[in-house]
């Protein structure tokens, strides 16, 4: 069984942000074992520089000659690793800007109170679950990997529980989206 392309993954990047596709496109076009490293390269920017959905891994087609099922595991351990060291590095970045104040009067100019509604809720979840609020934020398909990570960045200090939280909550997101895609694929 593959996933179905029911829409490119590309195209929900695209829009609002700068132009990325020629990285969203080297991931829908990934093969073979070194398709894993780019996977990981993705998994690693997206965690703490590029806009866009991590759930783009799932559709590329390493044809490594494994079991369907063992290619998506391995494929969501190879992300979600991915994940976890562009989340220690978004860590450090937040620490380093938290003291500076740069990125928050940069926010602050914004018309709309990013900063402030981020802070907000991302204090209320660190506060109530702590690290297990930030893999459960993490689970959200769809939703920004990176405003979580620097949310959280900037009010944890322990690396290496950051980073079991985001590996945890970035492969919680890829199986999530596969159970939604399978649920889907099953009523049609």
């Amino acid at each position: 069984m593959t996933l179905p392309a029911l829409v490119s993954l590309a195209d929900l990047t695209l829009g609002i942000y700068p132009d990325f596709s020629w990285l969203t496109s080297l991931v829908e076009t990934a093969t073979g074992w070194f398709g894993l490293a780019i996977i990981f390269a993705y998994s690693f920017l997206i965690a703490f520089a590029l806009p866009g959905v991590s759930e783009i891994v799932l559709f590329a087609p390493l044809n490594l000659g494994l079991p369907y099922n063992v290619k998506l595991a391995l494929i969501i351990a190879v992300s979600g690793a991915g994940k976890a060291a562009g989340s220690v590095f978004a860590f450090h970045i937040g620490h380093e800007t938290k003291e500076s104040g740069y990125v928050e009067k940069a926010l602050a100019r914004l018309p709309v109170d990013v900063m402030g509604w981020t802070e907000r809720k991302a204090i209320h979840i660190a506060q109530k679950w702590g690290y297990a609020g930030l893999a459960a934020a993490l689970c959200v398909p769809g939703f920004p990997d990176t405003l979580s990570i620097y949310a959280f960045a900037v009010l944890e200090d322990d690396y290496l529980k950051f980073a079991a939280a985001t590996f945890v909550g970035s492969a919680g997101r890829l199986i999530v989206t596969l159970v939604g895609i399978e649920a889907a694929v099953a009523f049609l």
